[in-house]
């Protein structure tokens, strides 16, 4: 399963989010991070051989991936530049066809985060992913509840991350 935290910040609860739920998988669910800054800004132009590593490392990510999981920030109403670029770097090959994917949006504000998510959503759709709604999650995540190890030690958010990787192994 490729995790995938739509932050740069290095204090990220997204990012927290994703290294707890390396700790949570399920027996037999391997996980593997995919970070955002390596990556060139997408110029269409250069998606052609020979890819730029980073690229070359995303799109065999995620096609050795059983599945995706995004957990990302909203930044004036949508996705992160970052983030979007990302996804902008997987509309021309398809190893996100039919894959599953979830998100999860861990805004301690309940208000947050959705546009973001409608984004994510258009974005995935666009390049015909496979939504696994019953995996996607808001599990709030404070910045007070991230240890100084990066890791969110709270039983219940745990168990959260723990649910939702099962739903889509599952899936």
């Amino acid at each position: 399963m490729l995790l995938v935290s739509g932050s740069t910040r290095a204090a990220s609860t997204n990012t927290a989010l994703v290294r707890t739920a390396k700790l949570c998988a399920p027996p037999g669910v391997a996980t593997f991070r995919h970070g955002l800054t390596a990556l060139p800004h997408f110029n269409p132009e250069d998606d052609r051989d020979p890819l730029p590593p980073s690229v070359v490392a995303l799109r065999s990510g995620i096609a050795a991936a059983h599945a995706v999981l995004f957990c990302t920030p909203e930044y004036a109403g949508t996705l992160p530049g970052s983030m979007k670029n990302l996804l902008d770097w997987t509309v021309g090959g398809t190893e996100l066809t039919d894959r599953p994917v979830a998100w999860v949006n861990v805004a301690a504000d309940p208000r947050r985060g959705h546009g973001a998510l409608d984004t994510l959503r258009t974005v995935l759709g666009y390049v015909q992913a496979r939504v696994v709604e019953d995996a996607c999650r808001h599990i709030p995540v404070s910045s007070d509840a991230v240890g100084p190890d990066g890791l969110v030690a709270d039983p219940d958010v745990r168990a959260a991350i723990t649910e939702v990787l099962a739903v889509l192994a599952a899936a």
